[in-house]
């Protein structure tokens, strides 16, 4: 009784708001916002990305958080979410779970159908959230702690999206933004087309768009950015948990809006800086060199020497934490100003379409008479290779459409391709026939979900993959030709919101296919890829300007209950002999002078125990006049470091170090530095604790 009634007002309160608006007739739209902490595991989970399994999380940078955004008309009838993710993507296993839980919630309000999840791509996240197996190998299968952390953030950020629904006005500017991204596979680019390349100024989009939410008075509520780059400026050495330049100029943006200084934490106000077209495109703006001898790359096959290994991109920064902080600047900046000006002011409908797709069975034109179908899935050679934000290993190269005996033979122990799939992905050759493995359960996704969301004159096209540079550029042009086709103001505009849903790898167009860089390896349903999506999201289009309905296609399978979790728990922690957990081994200071660095050590205990969800293991205080407290940082934000190190495997003894960069404009004052965890016994009892360093302070230089 209480969830029907609860679900009543889930109707009726959006419809008592309108009449409210309908009278003032000031706003266009109903629009909700939240966010929730989507971090997992802070210790030993490998980190997703890179598939370095030497690269396992040992502390966090920077918090991660799921932005939930709801967006309906003025009577609340229609309605979509779209959510922004701190996480390198989305899962299959992920959505379904939030979507079970949502139904659970709000009966048919919210369903896969009109929720789309978009993960910003960060390479410093825990890994094993995935139901597919490739996806989890270097974490040593499922985590179970890293996929409820995900699903129940992005399902708490949505909660308070829906609570907070209210009146609103919706305004999308465009901008230029330079010096923040460049294209890593330039080889593969230039092999589109030469009438199409001239239309673009450069190679990849350096196009920003920023939708501005206000509420009935004109004030600031919220703001969506999408902008493709990779959040790769943390390179495969880090070991912290890290949101990147995305989630950093997120931090900045929110702090600026809601005026809360040096403290991050979920608010009123939030900022999404969502994904885009990254697919070839990275943030590390030197360009890619040898690392031996500083000259540039071999530009086809990325190799210093015949060695991939040696050729690394970086930059802009002096290491990978000032190059995250300038390309996230960069980004809040450019963010900043189109937020500031006047925007073109979206009015018009509220729509949604969704459809699963198998996508290894669809039959696209290539011309008037001939068509041709996708493949199931398949990784190529320069797959292995990785890229030149993280080097893979065994000297595989980029670039290159031939094989290795050896690695075949290697290969063929696992599953030898068929000569059906061989034709299918050629030029690729194919290094792991993922598609025709079903063993302990499927390594990649066959169906996925394909979506297109509408308010106003923007349309959002919502993939499961990471979409190249020119990939995104052809989807982005027949959604809105479409469009307005169709009817849509000429004035609509498109963008792409990768890795949306699920995770299916790269998009290429199919003259970069040939080329077989590592985004053409890692293309898995072959060279006509793109134009079935392509078509896909035309249909989708095409059914949102007519209000027709479209197909829900075939059911994606729910794996999560078949996964195998390999990861061993936490045994037990223990506080060397005649200490205590939180116990200060090595203090601060006395005093220190504005932007210096703080680092404090505790006897600490593994932190996979305890997630501390929506809270910290560090505080930076200070104290105020009347002697109480204040925190003014914690490990949610860029200022500080929270690092765990295990000190003993065999008595299970850690440490906590806690470092503080101080910023250069720090008040002169009294602080101190707290740490909090829990510690499980041998008996698997788990106890909080905390400890706090010596009060020190901070004086001018």
């Amino acid at each position: 009784m209480a969830r029907l009634e609860m679900n009543r007002a889930a109707r009726i309160v959006p419809v008592l708001l309108s009449c409210l608006v309908y009278a003032a007739g000031q706003t266009e739209y109903l629009i909700g916002t939240g966010k929730f902490d989507i971090t997992g595991p802070a210790a030993e989970v490998n980190l997703m990305g890179y598939a370095n399994p030497a690269q396992t999380a040992n502390g966090i940078h920077t918090r991660q958080y799921s932005r939930a955004f709801i967006f309906a008309d003025k009577k609340g009838e229609n309605r979509f979410v779209f959510v922004s993710t701190d996480s390198c993507m989305l899962s299959q296993g992920v959505k379904l779970q939030v979507i079970k839980e949502l139904k659970a919630l709000y009966k048919d309000l919210y369903t896969e159908r009109n929720v789309g999840i978009s993960g910003i791509h960060t390479h410093s996240g825990p890994a094993g959230f995935h139901q597919y197996l490739l996806y989890d190998i270097t974490s040593f299968g499922f985590v179970k702690k890293s996929y409820e952390a995900l699903w129940f953030g992005i399902v708490e950020s949505i909660k308070q999206a829906h609570n907070s629904i209210r009146p609103a006005n919706l305004y999308l500017s465009e901008g230029e933004l330079l010096d923040s991204n460049i294209n890593r596979s330039p080889s593969a680019y230039l092999n589109n087309p030469a009438e199409e390349r001239q239309r673009y100024k450069y190679d990849v989009d350096k196009n920003m768009t920023v939708l501005r939410i206000e509420d009935a008075q004109g004030r600031p509520l919220g703001m969506i950015n999408w902008f493709a780059v990779h959040c790769t400026s943390m390179n495969n050495t880090n070991g912290l948990i890290s949101s990147d330049n995305k989630g950093y100029a997120s931090q900045l943006f929110e702090r600026h809006m809601t005026a809360q200084g040096g403290l991050s934490k979920p608010g009123d106000y939030v900022a999404a800086f969502a994904q885009s077209n990254l697919g070839d495109v990275s943030p590390n703006t030197k360009g890619p060199h040898c690392i031996d001898s500083g000259l540039p790359c071999d530009i086809l096959t990325s190799t210093c020497h015949g060695k991939n290994e040696l050729c690394i991109a970086s930059g802009p920064g002096k290491d990978m934490f000032e190059s995250t902080k300038m390309i996230g600047t960069n980004q809040f900046n450019k963010a900043l100003e189109l937020f500031s000006g006047a925007g073109k002011k979206l009015s018009g409908p509220v729509a949604f379409k969704h459809t699963y797709v198998d996508m290894t069975n669809v039959e696209v034109p290539v011309n008037a008479t001939t068509k041709v179908k996708t493949c199931k899935p398949a990784m190529g050679y320069s797959f292995a290779a990785g890229t030149t934000d993280g080097p893979g290993a065994f000297n595989f190269k980029q670039g290159s459409n031939s094989s290795n005996p050896l690695w075949n033979i290697i290969r063929d122990l696992i599953k030898a391709p068929s000569q059906e799939q061989i034709d299918c992905h050629a030029p690729k050759p194919i290094l792991l026939d993922t598609g025709e493995i079903t063993k302990p359960y499927l390594w990649q996704p066959q169906i996925v979900d394909i979506q297109l969301f509408r308010v106003g004159q923007l349309a959002i096209i919502l993939p499961p993959a990471e979409f190249t540079t020119m990939s995104g550029r052809r989807t982005r042009d027949t959604v809105t030709e479409t469009l307005v086709a169709n009817g849509l103001p000429s004035n609509t505009t498109s963008v792409i919101a990768g890795l949306s849903n699920d995770y299916a790898d790269y998009v290429t167009t199919f003259e970069e296919y040939q080329i077989q860089r590592y985004e053409g390896g890692s293309t898995i349903y072959g060279p006509y890829s793109l134009k079935a999506y392509i078509q896909t999201f035309k249909a989708l289009a095409e059914a949102i300007a007519k209000g027709s309905m479209v197909p829900p296609g075939p059911n994606p399978p729910n794996l999560v209950p078949d996964q195998w979790e390999l990861l061993p728990p936490v045994l037990y922690d223990t506080a060397p002999f005649g200490k205590n957990f939180g116990d200060v081994k090595v203090d601060a200071l006395p005093s220190y002078t504005p932007g210096s660095v703080v680092e404090v050590t505790f006897i600490s205990a593994n932190p996979r125990t305890d997630l501390r969800t929506n809270n910290t293991y560090l505080t930076v205080e200070q104290q105020q006049t009347d002697g109480t407290w204040t925190t003014i940082f914690t490990d949610a934000d860029w200022e500080t470091r929270y690092q765990w190190k295990l000190t003993s495997l065999v008595f299970g003894e850690s440490d906590a170090i806690i470092r503080w960069d101080m910023p250069s404009d720090q008040a002169v004052g009294t602080y101190r530095i707290s740490h909090f965890c829990s510690s499980k016994s041998i008996t698997q009892s788990v106890k909080p604790f905390h400890g706090t360093s010596r009060e020190f302070l901070v004086k001018k230089k």
